[in-house]
Parts: structure tokens; sequence; C-alpha cells
């Protein structure tokens, strides 16, 4: 129940979201009319001192002579073709004012009042960008009042800086490990030490944000590579990283790994972790539907770098190592699914911005993309909802189909039909195609249960407990 224009509503959350977004949206115009007001006001009297200052001995002459000050402010703006609050301002004028130095600096209150009206001109008359505002100052409201974790969580250290070195980094000693990225963008490690290779792993359950979305073998001090949306690769050590045993893998031990890097946006999100110095190219698969391969060798000693160059309004979705012999798997948002081989994109340096990939239909983007060994049983997961509701608020309905059932097809081509929509389903909210078990996460990385028997590959999918925003593969 809540007051709004007055009126008592019964709201749902949809509903009392769309209230105050609204709220936010009328507080931020009007704040930009204000200030728009006060900088034009503003600009009008710096423009009329600017004429004072450029011809003051006139002006001090025609001020001496007047016989008061209504006479000063009429001849002035007679002569000068100023207004009324012009010539008021600079009867008002101290003579400490009329320095050179004073005049630069009112040239650069004008230019900056000039930039200033225009961003606020651009606010006012895009609803687009005014809503960017708003979504940026929520970001920030949330990132200085938002209340931070009351427990430690064992073994976790989150640095502070990208420089600061933990004082105990160099006492371990720096032996193999594999470190795994979940699909909600947490991050922990394991020991490869011989003896846990040849123990069993336990069967794992289908724990909070326990669903694989990238790994990378390495040593415990060695630099590793995390690929991110914008595409730039980060250089990183995992000797910070939550250790975990093998036999109990618990994703919500990790840390995200945005902040164990201390990557400022938390827009961006990493989109794959890479080995360094590999001479196995790096598949990377943006929104718009470019493919590229590049080898990481001869690396900018830089702790961060551009591994492709995107478009405006691109970014990446997937990285992932991409071999020769193996086939590329994307799926876009439209339910069209593409396989075709690894070796028809030939590896490209560092700057360049890719070839096409996928051929997208109409408002269609790439969901997903990774890498399948030829030959290897793979699966293919898609996970259909509506675009119009809230975000785990509605049912969603998922499909595991036989990834032999996909036909191969030629690059830059669409792909064939992985999922039938419902008639309430209008795009595929999150997809994986690998091998090994698939677990589908929420967007709070609650476990959502997938079906268990496969499906054709052009059929609908089954019910499943709630909408689901992430597939990787069971840890």
């Amino acid at each position: 129940m809540a007051l709004v224009n007055g009126q008592p509503q019964t709201l749902g959350l949809r509903e009392m979201l769309r209230v105050f977004i609204d709220h936010r949206i009328l507080v931020i115009k009007r704040r930009s009319e204000f200030r728009l007001r006060k900088r034009r006001e503003r600009m009008h009297l710096v423009e009329g001192l600017l004429i004072a200052i450029l011809d003051i001995d006139e002006v001090i002459q025609l001020i001496r002579t007047s016989e008061d000050a209504e006479g000063a402010r009429s001849r002035l703006m007679q002569v000068f073709d100023l207004s009324e609050l012009q010539a008021e301002y600079i009867l008002e004028l101290r003579l400490r004012r009329l320095t050179k130095f004073s005049r630069v600096e009112l040239e650069s209150e004008r230019d900056e009042l000039k930039r200033e009206i225009e961003a606020l001109l651009e606010i006012l008359g895009s609803d687009e960008k005014l809503r960017a505002v708003v979504s940026n100052e929520m970001d920030q409201a949330a990132e200085a009042f938002g209340t931070p974790r009351r427990t430690v969580l064992t073994g976790a250290v989150i640095r502070p800086t990208r420089s600061a070195a933990s004082s105990a980094a160099l006492q371990v000693a720096d032996t193999p490990c594999t470190v795994l990225l979940s699909a909600t963008g947490r991050a922990l490690r394991l020991d490869r030490e011989p003896d846990a290779l040849e123990s069993p792993r336990a069967t794992s359950r289908a724990t909070k944000h326990g669903a694989v979305m990238s790994s990378v073998d390495g040593t415990v001090r060695g630099e590793l590579g995390a690929v991110l949306s914008d595409g730039t690769l980060h250089r990183f050590t995992p000797v910070d990283l939550p250790l975990v045993p093998s036999a109990s893998i618990a994703f919500s031990a990790g840390v995200k790994l945005l902040d164990y890097m201390s990557v400022a946006d938390k827009k961006l999100r990493v989109v794959g972790l890479v080995p360094l110095d590999t001479e196995t190219p790096i598949g990377l698969f943006t929104l718009q539907g470019t493919v590229k391969r590049v080898v990481l060798t001869e690396l900018p000693a830089r702790p961060e770098f551009e591994v492709i160059s995107l478009k405006t309004g691109d970014q990446l979705v997937s990285a992932f190592p991409a071999p020769d012999g193996s086939e590329f798997a994307v799926v876009a948002s439209d339910a069209q699914l593409l396989r075709f081989p690894t070796a028809s994109v030939r590896p490209q340096g560092r700057p360049a911005g890719g070839m096409a990939g996928m051929k997208l239909g109409t408002e269609a983007h790439v969901v997903f993309a990774s890498a399948v060994p030829q030959g290897a049983e793979a699966r293919v997961v898609t996970v259909a909802d509506s675009s119009i509701t809230l975000p785990g608020t509605d049912v969603a309905t998922a499909k595991i189909t036989d990834w032999a059932e996909i036909p191969a097809k030629g690059r830059a081509t669409g792909g064939v039909r992985a999922q039938r929509f419902l008639k309430w389903e209008d795009q595929i909210a999150c997809a994986w195609v690998g091998t090994g078990e698939p677990r589908a996460l929420a967007s709070d990385g609650a476990a959502r249960k997938l079906p268990t028997e496969l499906g054709k590959r052009d059929g609908s999918g089954q019910p499943i407990d709630g909408a689901a925003a992430f597939v990787g593969q069971a840890p």
C-alpha cells in the first residue's frame, strides 16, 4: 500500500519500481531544468562582463560622466547593447576584476558554462540520456550506502588496490592450481596436487552460485588473464583467491573477481579466464555477432590491455580457448544456434576487430558462445522467457538438446532454431553448450532444476521452478 500522486494504491513489485523510477526521472528532470536556468543566468552575466572588460576605458568614462547610477545604467544598456541585469552587474563590478587574469578566468568560465549547458540540454532532450543519469546515480547510491557483508568468508582476501600485495603471498608455494569462475562472477582456487588429482571428487550438489562459466590452469603465484566485456584483458595472480578442496567446491566461499582485481566500473563483467603466453588461440564473441581468434603471445607488460577493438555499442559475450579441430557454438536471443569450425576464423593480432561470426535477426543479439571439441558428447541448454516481465518474477522453460543433432553451418550464417518459443515467450534468457553436467542459476545464484530428458532440436522447453539468468557447468 502506497500513496501515488496523493492517492492510496496497492502496488506489486513491478508497479512499485515503476513509480519509484518515474519519481527519480521527474527529480532529475527538474534538477536539470533548475541547473540549466542558473547556468544560463550566469552565462548572461559573464558575457556582459567580457564586453565591459574589452572596452573598459570607455565603460569607465561613461560611468564617470553620468549624473547618477540610473543614468549610467541606461547609457550602458544603450551604448553596449546590454540588458538591465548585465548593466547593473557591471556597475557593481569591483576594480580588482578588471585585470588581464580576470579576463582569462571569465573566458574559461564562459567555455565551461557552454559545455554544462550543452550537457544539460542533451539530458533534457533525450529520454535515453535522462534514464542513463538516473541509472548511474542509483548505482552510485548503492555503492555508497550498500550494506557490506557482516560475515568473513574463509580464506577470502579482497585487495583494496591493484598494486597492493598480500604480505603472506611470498610464503605460499608456487604450486599448480585451477581457478574457477562461476556464472555469477565469483572466483575461487583449487590446488592441483598429485594426490588431489588421484582422489575421486564427491558428487557436487546444486549449491548457490554452483555453475562454472570458465576455468583456467596455472600456478598459485603465476599470472592469469581475465577478459572483460569491454574487450580488455586484466592480469591477476590467484594467490589470494579463496582455496577450497576439490572434493567439495562451494562457490559461496568465493569472491567477486571484479572486486578482487579492483575494477572500478561495476557495469563490466568477466566473460572468461584465459592463460597468458599460450600458443592456443583464444576465441572471442561479441554481442553483435563478431568473432575473433587471437594468440596471446608477446603481450605488453601493462596490467590491462585491449584484446579486440569493439564497435560502438558492442561488447564481449564470451572468451574461451578455441584451438583448431574444435567448433564454435553460438546461441542468439531469438533461439538461433550456429555451429561452425574454428579453423574458418584465422587468428588475428590484438588490435584487430574480428570478422563476421553469426548473422543475427532483427533486434537479436548473441547470448552465449563457446568452442566444443570435435566429436565430443556435448549438450545444448537453452532457457526461454518473456522480455516484458521482471527477471526472477516469472517462470521460464528450459530444454536440453544433444549437440549431435545440431547441423554444422558456415561462418556468418544464421544457424538453425534451437528452441521453439511458447505463446508468451520471445527470447532466450541464457544458454550453454559444452560437455559435463549443466547447471542453471537464478539472478541471485540460487539453483534452478533443469529437465532430465533430452528434447528435440527445434522443440519447446519444459517449465522450470522460476526464471533462470545463468547456465554453466557443474563444478
